[in-house]
Formats: structure tokens, sequence, C-alpha cells
């Protein structure tokens, strides 16, 4: 191998059922580099990683590590464990009723003469292990008992207590926020000192500009190329993983100056709340108008759009649709209404893994409907058709199973299964949160035609220029309780900053 290369992967090919995944792609990984690896959902950035840790078999190419002679083919994750390629997933894949110390050592604790796990030198093994990687965290306690974050970063310290030469983030700041994202690159940048390689999979530009050191971009399984970040501009690499000079973002822009006052009220909330997660709000929503909720994480934002839906039962306060008071008990009381929700675990919430496309994007009709009124099946294709087309959904078919989609066009086909109900109002929370910029892109677009069209929408992200290009007007949250509005001229980023920052009335 070259000199300082750690890993290199050679004309890797994989085919899924109607898909080439991955076509002929090469990788190179340098020690103490942090490489970024970009492109839209559905590029090949999961299915690469799989043939690297041994979860996909690869039908052609070679990977080669440094310190093993020849061409490796790992069996599977543990066999990739075992020769220094370790992998820290998006959802924590430790147990979180074991304590911190056990989750280190899980399968390789250090036992006594009398073959029982030595409880005192694992813990004091794990307590010089997490304080050479700066962490505040009592090995004793449960990991549950610790944030997504902190948890992430144990999962690190094992890989690194593994003595891993490859070590691929997937997605891992995604449900961090700002502090603990500076945290994490913390103890990449610690990682990257000590000759450790990292694989840094993310859909956000700022933080690969911020702690990356090369990128590798994929589009449509095949290799686009490999750059520094010095020489690759943000206009650049966007244009790289879209396959076109690209200022959709930049172009998109909803009039938010635009007096929606005037037209008539669809949603009006007085006293609403739900004891435990958020305060008493009043709130009143337009025909046509785009409002956002915004905030830090945990300041009510997912909680206030729940309680309106009927997800949360709420336990004070009335609502009226259209000028009529209504019940809200259960979301089929919100669905019969005219209103739909995007949810922000798309995962836990959203998608029926072992369904197809066509029955998840039908589901809501046939909820609608009854299960006592089935939807004829050439009914639903032509409504699974439909929406495939408009949306842009990649699948294999209509009748692929919908865990087998990207993230971003599992987030489609839930959009698909509101948008086929003809719904009035939409709650759409995070709609773009971990998906590509090109599907950003176009549920962006989809919001602001959706107004057009004098649909009602409430959009919570947690990017604040993003609904700056796409809301009406913006309601402030913190800590559970609505502490402002903002509109028209006076929508800009200073100004949701400060009201985020004070709480205080716009």
């Amino acid at each position: 191998m070259e000199d300082n290369v750690i890993l290199t992967m050679r004309g890797i090919c994989m085919t899924f059922p109607g898909v080439k995944a991955l076509d002929h792609v090469d990788f190179t990984l340098r020690k103490g580099e942090i490489m970024a690896l970009m492109g839209e959902n559905g590029a090949g950035k999961s299915t690469l990683i799989k043939c690297l840790t041994g979860v996909n078999k690869f039908e052609a190419g070679e990977i080669h590590l440094e310190g093993i002679d020849g061409a490796i083919v790992n069996k599977d994750t543990l066999d990739a464990q075992k020769k220094g390629i370790s992998t820290v997933y998006q959802e924590v894949n430790l147990c979180p009723n074991l304590s911190v110390a056990e989750n280190l050592f899980i399968g390789r604790e250090p036992m006594t003469k009398f073959h029982t796990v030595d409880r005192r030198a694992m813990n004091k093994r794990a307590e010089e292990l997490m304080k050479s990687l700066n962490l505040p965290v009592d090995v004793r306690r449960k990991l549950e008992d610790y944030s997504i974050a902190l948890q992430e970063m144990v999962a690190i310290a094992r890989a690194v207590d593994m003595d891993s030469k490859v070590l691929i983030l997937d997605e891992p700041t995604s449900s961090l926020d700002d502090q603990e994202v500076e945290k994490l690159f913390t103890m990449m940048r610690a990682l990257k000192k000590k000759g450790v390689g990292i694989i840094f999979v993310t859909h956000f530009l700022e933080q690969v500009y911020e702690v990356c050191d090369s990128i590798t971009v994929l589009r449509n399984g095949r290799l686009v190329g490999s750059y520094s970040v010095a020489e690759l501009p943000r206009v650049r690499l966007v244009a790289a993983m879209l396959g076109k000079d690209f200022d959709d973002l930049a172009a998109i822009k909803t009039d938010s100056t635009e007096d929606k006052s005037k037209a008539p009220v669809y949603l009006e909330a007085k006293g609403l709340s739900h004891t435990g997660t958020i305060k008493p709000f009043d709130l009143t929503i337009h025909k046509g108008e785009v409002i956002g909720l915004t905030g830090l994480l945990g300041s009510g934002r997912s909680e206030m759009a729940r309680v309106i839906y009927g997800a949360d039962r709420a336990s004070t306060g009335s609502i009226s649709i259209n000028g009529k008071p209504s019940k809200i008990k259960a979301p089929i009381d919100s669905m019969m209404l005219g209103m739909g929700m995007l949810p922000d675990d798309r995962k836990v919430e959203g998608i029926i893994g072992d369904l197809s496309v066509r029955e998840n994007i039908c589901l809501a009709i046939q909820a609608k409907a009854g299960i006592f009124k089935k939807i004829p099946m050439q009914k639903q294709i032509e409504i699974a058709d439909k929406y495939i087309k408009l949306l842009e959904i990649k699948t294999a078919s209509r009748e692929t199973l919908v865990k087998q989609l990207s993230g971003g066009n599992q987030q489609k086909v839930i959009l698909a299964r509101w948008l086929a109900t003809n719904c009035d109002f939409l709650i759409l929370d995070e709609p773009t949160r971990g998906i590509d910029i090109g599907t950003k892109t176009e549920i962006q677009k989809l919001v602001i035609q959706l107004a057009k069209e004098g649909k009602s929408l409430i959009f919570i992200s947690s990017e604040i220029e993003e609904m700056l290009r796409t809301c009406n007007r913006m309601v402030v949250l913190r800590d559970g309780a609505k502490v402002g509005e903002i509109e028209g001229r006076d929508m800009n980023q200073m100004s949701v900053m400060d009201a985020i920052a004070g709480g205080a009335e716009k």
C-alpha cells in the first residue's frame, strides 16, 4: 500500500434487485484523515460501508487494509472489528440497560481466575478510557441515563479501545445540538492525532468544512471524485452531489412579507396544553400560510405539533377548524378533519417497514375509509404510481418493501401518503433531517407549492435558514412555552436567534 494509506477499496460492485447500487467504486483513506463520504440518499454511501464491514457481500472489487497481506473480505461486522474497522451508527447499537463499563467491554470482559467477570478491573479500565477521552461519565451508571450524544461517544470510545484503525461514523450528529456536536468534533480531532482514519457520513455541509480534511462524493452508485476540502468550494460540492450546477436552494424563497392575516382562518387553538410537555398556548393559522415552529432542542416544537394533531391528547384548551369547534382526541380524529402529520421519527412513527411502498402510500386513505371498505388494487396502483412519479421516489418497484429504500425516499413515501389524502393541513416535523440536499430542496419547493394551493402547513426544522426560506410566520418556543411570534420583514436569522435566546415577545 502507498505510504500513509490505511484503507483502499477498488472497483467495488454491488447489485440489488433492479438497482445497481455500486458500480466500480474506488475509495482511499489515510492515517489520521477525516474523510467525508457524501452524496444524495441512494447514492451508495451506506452500501459501500456495508461492503467494507461485511454486512453486504459485494460482487466484484478488492479491499486492502494496512498490515494485512492481500485483499480482505469481512464475513460480518465482528470480523471487520477484529481487523480494526469499527462503525458507530446514528442509532446507537449498544445496550441501554447495561452500565457504561459493561457496554465498553461487552464480549471482551476482563475475567477473574475463577472465570467470572472482574467488575473492579472492568470499571477501572473504563474510567481510565473515559478520562483519556475527556468524557465526564460515571461508568457504573446505566447507559440510558445519558444523552444520545454521550451514548454515541461511549460507542466511539469502545471502538477506540478495540484498537480501531478505521472508524466509520454514520450520521452521528443528526440528533445532537451544537454543543454536543462540538464535543464530538473534539473527540474526532483527538483520534485523528492518534492516526485513526475516520469516515464521516453526514448531510451537514457546515460540519464537513469544519472538521474534515477531504471529501469523497458518490452519485447513483458511482464515484464522482475525491477532493481535499480546501480545493472544493461548497457550490462545487453540491454540484458534484447532484450532477448539475445547483443554485436552487438560494433561489427558494416564499414571499414571507406577504400578509396572510386577511386570508380565512383554518385553525385556531386557545389555551391548548399537554401536562409535562407543553404549556398553554394560543395559535391561529390561516389558509395558505406556512407557520414555522422554532426553538432549541427540547423547546416544545414537536410537543406543540403533537398536541394540535392529537398524537398527545390535550390536557387543556380548545381547537377550532374552519371556525367550528372540533374534538381531537386521537390522530384519526385529525385525519377525518383533513389533517396530516409527518413525524420527526419516520422509522418508529412513520413508515411500516415490512409493507410495500404502495401499501405505505395508501395507508392513510385506507384508514379514513375504514377496514371494511378496502381500496381496490387497481386504485392503489394508480395512487402509488402517481406519487412515485410526482415525488421522484427512487424504488425498484411499487411493491418494494419500504424499509429497503434510502432515508430520503422513505420520507417521500410518508409525504406521498398525506398528499394522496388531499389534506387541507399538514404538519411537517423535521421533514428534511438526515436527507440529501437535493431532496431537501424538493421538499421545500413542495411546501411553498402546497401553500400556494391554499393548504395550511406547520413546518419544523432545526435549520433556521431553511425555515426563513419556506415560512410566512415563525412561532418561537422555549422550555415548553410559546414565547413569541415573528413575521414579515422582521423575520431574519438574527431576530429569530434573539427571540430564542431571550424569549422576548416579538
